[in-house]
């Protein structure tokens, strides 16, 4: 009997480690733990960004010309094919077949290629113009799809000399619509359908890489 009361009061004698000892040891080793995995992961994570080109892309549209009149003036502060009508008839308002400028600039470092334009809720995609000069409005280089109605729109990178000029403005002749880093172009945009004047026309970009600007052009108006 003797013998048995001992061993148990060995065997209560003994203790556990102390809940708050426990804590801090747990503590301890998430943290050692974790800064192990994060000086092993620093090196990879470092080597990939250097490794990879920014992504980032940011366009402005600094200005437009959507006046009413027979010739439009582009980003470089000069007219464009001046005499030559190439906006369309004025005093008629913006209609079908005619043409309005939206100034832009690519503050990227890297190039962007714009794959969709929006005015006023009708879609304008790309064309490539042959020769690098657009013609007048009653040319054939920029009217919209008949199948589709998807309207067409050039870039434009200067007006291609002084006022009075009758040289048409220099345009893009890619197969894709890109704009240079620090790059400042005019979208010619031939209209697919009337825009009333005095209007406030939604003017959405949509990039190749997904990324949107929108900016408002008041129909009637010119700004920038």
């Amino acid at each position: 009997m003797t013998k048995l009361q001992s061993k148990q009061n060995k065997l209560t004698s003994r203790r556990a480690v102390a809940p708050v000892i426990a804590t801090l040891l747990l503590v301890a080793i998430a943290v050692v733990g974790g800064s192990i995995v994060f000086v092993f992961s620093q090196g990879f994570f470092s080597s990939a960004q250097i490794s990879g080109s920014p992504n980032i892309e940011s366009v402005r549209i600094v200005g437009y010309d959507a006046r009413d009149s027979d010739t439009l003036t582009l980003h470089d502060g000069l007219a464009a094919a001046d005499p030559l009508t190439l906006q369309g008839s004025p005093s008629n308002g913006l209609v079908d077949g005619e043409r309005i400028a939206i100034y832009l600039q690519n503050n990227s470092v890297q190039k962007v290629t714009l794959s969709e334009i929006r005015l006023a809720g009708s879609v304008y995609s790309f064309s490539s113009i042959a020769g690098g000069f657009l013609d007048d409005y009653t040319g054939t280089s920029l009217d919209k799809d008949a199948t589709t109605g998807i309207g067409k729109f050039a870039i434009a990178t200067n007006s291609n000399g002084v006022l009075g000029s009758e040289t048409p403005a220099n345009v893009l002749t890619t197969t894709a619509a890109e704009l240079q880093p620090g790059q400042q172009a005019t979208i010619i945009l031939e209209l697919s359908e009337n825009v009333k004047s005095g209007r406030d026309a939604q003017f959405k970009i949509t990039t190749t890489n997904g990324a949107v600007f929108v900016g408002t052009v008041i129909a009637g108006q010119q700004s920038g």
